[in-house]
């Protein structure tokens, strides 16, 4: 037994805890949880813990229905949730098969190959998502969302819901031990933003699956609801989670180079070159719901077309300049990502597409210096800024002809993609919508 799993069994004992949860996630990124008694803790390190991976989406089929998950003692984290009568922890699952090899279809093992490839090219992986998020009443069924207040960006409301709400939400995070550098109202009412320090690409991701669970715990707590859906009212903007990017050689900012243009090295320039050339190909993983293009193309700062600039808000891709002294800080943001995509994956194609970029030496094109939707689509044509797809339909069709996402993801992971993202788009082409309704029944 190793130091972290002798720690775990020691913290538990001490804290009196008396559950554990387990948690991983399936395919869509939605997080799945086993709770065990401390006296099973120490043989789910030894042999994991069994169950039925055929029933989690896209993890196996029926006919290899056996799946382990084994608990990584790294994320070992006490459960801060007000009002627990007894002590709970969580950690994060690596899924096997029985016979211990790693399971294709786990997106955490998926998102652990990729950065895999990247350490094999001396790189490591860092991110920094800024993730936006609705406070609503709790929802009524038929009716459209009620958001907690009337505030707008950066708004400071005394006493108010969302500003309660971020402050106990950020002390459990903290508690969690994950940093948070920065939070906000948003723009849109009952919309706030909160950002968390940058982190490894594997931490980040586990840090949003828990990020997403107190936000909605405590939104229970305070008797209103959390929603991360991309695009909840027709006129308010919608939820996006912009990412900031970097790769570091050891100590060294790789993408750093002083004196250049943007102080951007050629591997940043080529990782950018890469992330443009194929955004379109990997927006059904960064944007995977039928309800991620209505805030892709519903204007409020959502990039449509694909380009990159400095510090240009309607650009795809950002590099920023709120710090041009510190070469550490170099980065790249890229904004299309919305707050209900599933991390492992979405970091998995950006990372891939990236590194891509730097394998085949891509130039980079010229930066964009104009806001992108102001444009003629003629001047958009002229200049080269190719729209990214207006639809989920139009998403699958483009990723499904890709050789560098079906790589990333494996073809397991790749085909269930497919399957599941075909099936919601023609359930929600067969909707009649209350827009038709108002519309049309009237008149027709």
């Amino acid at each position: 037994m190793d130091k972290q799993q002798e720690y775990v069994l020691r913290s538990v004992e001490e804290r009196d805890i008396r559950f554990i949860r387990l948690w991983f996630t399936d395919v869509l990124g939605v997080l799945k949880s086993v709770a065990i008694a401390p006296a099973e803790l120490e043989n789910a390190f030894n042999e994991g813990i069994g169950f039925d991976g055929s029933a989690v989406e896209g993890l196996t089929r029926v006919y290899e229905a056996d799946m382990i998950a084994k608990p990584d003692p790294s994320t070992f984290q006490i459960l801060p949730w007000r009002g627990a009568r007894q002590g709970a922890a969580r950690m994060f699952c690596d899924i096997s098969t029985p016979d211990g090899e790693a399971a294709l279809t786990d997106p955490r093992q998926v998102l652990k190959r990729n950065l895999d490839k990247a350490s094999a090219q001396g790189f490591t992986f860092y991110t920094h998502p800024e993730i936006e998020f609705y406070l609503v009443e709790p929802p009524e069924s038929g009716q459209p969302p009620k958001p907690v207040d009337k505030a707008g960006y950066f708004d400071n409301v005394p006493r108010g819901t969302a500003h309660n709400f971020r402050r106990e939400a950020i002390t459990m995070l903290e508690s969690m031990g994950i940093s948070v550098e920065f939070s906000h109202h948003e723009a849109g009412p009952g919309q706030n933003e909160i950002d968390l320090r940058y982190a490894d690409a594997l931490s980040m991701a586990d840090n949003i699956m828990t990020f997403r669970t107190v936000v909605k715990e405590v939104a229970l707590e305070q008797g209103v609801f959390a929603s991360f859906m991309p695009k909840p009212l027709v006129d308010g903007p919608g939820s996006g989670m912009h990412t900031h990017l970097s790769l570091f050689e050891g100590d060294s900012n790789a993408f750093y180079e002083p004196g250049a243009d943007h102080q951007l090295s050629p591997t940043a320039r080529q990782f950018i070159a890469g992330l443009l050339k194929y955004a379109p190909e990997i927006t059904a993983i960064t944007n995977q719901y039928v309800n991620s293009y209505k805030r892709l193309w519903g204007g409020a700062e959502a990039p449509s077309f694909v380009c990159w600039g400095s510090n240009n808000r309607s650009a795809l891709v950002r590099v920023p300049t709120h710090k041009p002294g510190k070469g550490q800080s170099t980065r790249v943001e890229y904004r299309a990502m919305d707050s209900a995509a599933n991390p492992y994956l979405a970091f998995s194609v950006l990372l891939a597409a990236g590194l891509k970029g730097i394998e085949d030496g891509l130039e980079l094109p010229d930066g964009a210096e104009d806001d992108v939707w102001e444009l003629s689509p003629a001047e958009r044509r002229a200049m080269g800024y190719e729209p990214l797809p207006a639809s989920l339909s139009e998403a699958i069709q483009v990723m499904e002809k890709s050789e560098l996402v079906a790589e990333t993801l494996g073809e397991r992971v790749f085909d269930f993609v497919l399957r599941n993202k075909r099936a919601e788009w023609e359930a929600y082409r067969a909707q009649v919508t209350p827009y038709e309704l108002e519309q049309y029944l009237p008149v027709l």
